[in-house]
């Protein structure tokens, strides 16, 4: 997933004051909640620029919690929710979302799965009495469901198969997750994608699609009154169920530097990446999370970076530098590098250069400038995030669905500004260690 608080624009010094000047006074979304007696919690972010609403419907349910040799079952459950229940046939969802002039998708992490829709704020009531049916009425067959497996399995293909950048991330997130489920990919092994079954999805179903597993996140021009008896008068008709546990195992303390070289003649330029195991907002050492977004700013956040300005401006190695850290993750999450060479560098070059940033920063650490100037970049980030109809939906879902909380959300920008360049510089030498890492080389050639 993108990390959220990577969110890159070119705005005015004043607006960028002007919303840190709202961030000491105001929270992020400000949204209003309420939990129904079967578990559900609902939570309203009132926003009403247009007269339209995001509903969302969020399950504690992903990828990290499949069974084990039934990786990808998460994912095939998700495509298998439009295939019909007991009172709508196979696509009348899609259909009548459509026909109302409506949006709809959903997507699978490694912790959760969502289902959202974007209508007209009078066809609210519409989505959510669909929405709440498939909740508790899915219908499967082995005729219906052993097509969609093949659907999965080309989308494996071409986001998977055909991308050698994916094939080796896939690779490098495995070596880095020794024992923890998120080392299998979302979309799952493909042997084992072959052998899921619609019995296998009506499981997973069964085990984790109820009320006081889920959450519903409405946004737009509504208000939390409105929504409250249709809420209930749907969603909360549906008793609550008994949820299988989260068994995830503990990932162990990594000891040894680990690389993975992937030759492919499909890569049409060689690339570079280094994931470090890094704490997240939940697990791990989670006040070092909001030090380590500022870290991923400073080190790799866009054009004025570290990285960017050593590699691709001064020395000229590269024609792209970045970072990537996603605190997110109910469990450890990973602190990515990736850097691609200019033409004619060799990727030892271009290590050694990654390297001596690192061992600068590690000895040097963060100037005082640079954590401020971050932290007004990701405070305005948050800020800026209130105009978008689906942006709180999206973050309030995410937390919410990894065991966070509104507060946590809420307190986002106060709890960014509360860190010290020591802390950056601390995490920084905690995470940023050999023998945490897993180095990935992309170098086009060798056999198909």
């Amino acid at each position: 997933m993108i990390p959220r608080h990577r969110v890159f624009a070119s705005f005015a010094a004043i607006m960028v004051m002007a919303a840190l000047a709202m961030c000491a006074d105001a929270a992020v979304f400000n949204p209003r909640t309420f939990t129904m007696a079967n578990g559900m919690q609902v939570v309203v972010v009132e926003n009403h620029r247009i007269s339209a609403v995001t509903h969302m419907v969020w399950y504690k349910a992903g990828a990290a919690d499949e069974p084990r040799g039934k990786s990808g079952i998460a994912h095939y459950l998700e495509h298998l929710m439009f295939k019909g229940t007991r009172v709508y046939g196979p696509g009348e969802f899609s259909r009548r979302v459509a026909v109302n002039g409506g949006r709809e998708n959903a997507f699978t992490s490694h912790d959760y799965t969502a289902y959202h829709q974007t209508v007209a704020r009078e066809r609210l009531e519409l989505v959510m009495k669909l929405e709440a049916d498939r909740m508790t009425n899915l219908k499967l067959t082995p005729k219906l469901a052993k097509p969609e497996l093949q659907v999965v399995l080309e989308e494996r293909r071409a986001r998977i198969e055909n991308e050698p950048a994916a094939q080796l991330d896939e690779q490098v997130r495995a070596a880095l997750f020794v024992h923890h489920p998120y080392g299998i990919p979302v979309i799952g092994w493909e042997p084992e994608i072959k052998e899921l079954t619609a019995k296998d999805a009506l499981a997973f179903y069964r085990a984790r699609y109820a009320p006081n597993n889920a959450i519903l996140v409405i946004a737009g021009d509504i208000t939390l009154e409105q929504v409250k008896p249709l809420a209930e008068k749907y969603y909360g008709a549906i008793p609550a169920r008994p949820i299988a546990l989260r068994m995830r195992g503990i990932e162990p303390a990594p000891i040894a530097m680990r690389r993975v070289v992937l030759e492919s003649p499909r890569a049409r330029r060689p690339s570079f990446s280094r994931s470090y195991l890094a704490p997240s907002y939940h697990k791990g050492e989670p006040d070092q999370a909001y030090a380590l977004a500022l870290l991923s700013e400073i080190l790799g956040g866009g054009g004025t970076s570290r990285l960017y300005r050593s590699l691709v401006i001064e020395q000229r190695l590269a024609v792209g530098a970045g970072t990537g850290y996603d605190p997110d993750a109910r469990d450890l999450s990973r602190f990515v590098i990736q850097v691609s060479p200019r033409e004619g560098i060799e990727l030892p070059a271009l290590e050694a250069a990654v390297d001596a940033e690192i061992a600068r920063l590690l000895a040097d650490g963060v100037s005082e400038d640079e954590v401020d100037r971050a932290k007004k970049r990701l405070q305005a980030s948050a800020i800026y995030a209130r105009d978008s109809l689906q942006t709180g939906a999206r973050v309030l879902g995410a937390a919410l669905a990894v065991d966070g909380t509104i507060a946590d959300v809420e307190a986002w920008p106060e709890r960014i500004g509360a860190v010290t360049p020591t802390q950056v510089t601390e995490a920084a030498r905690r995470v940023l260690q050999p023998g945490r890492s897993v180095t990935g080389f992309l170098i086009p050639g060798g056999r198909s």
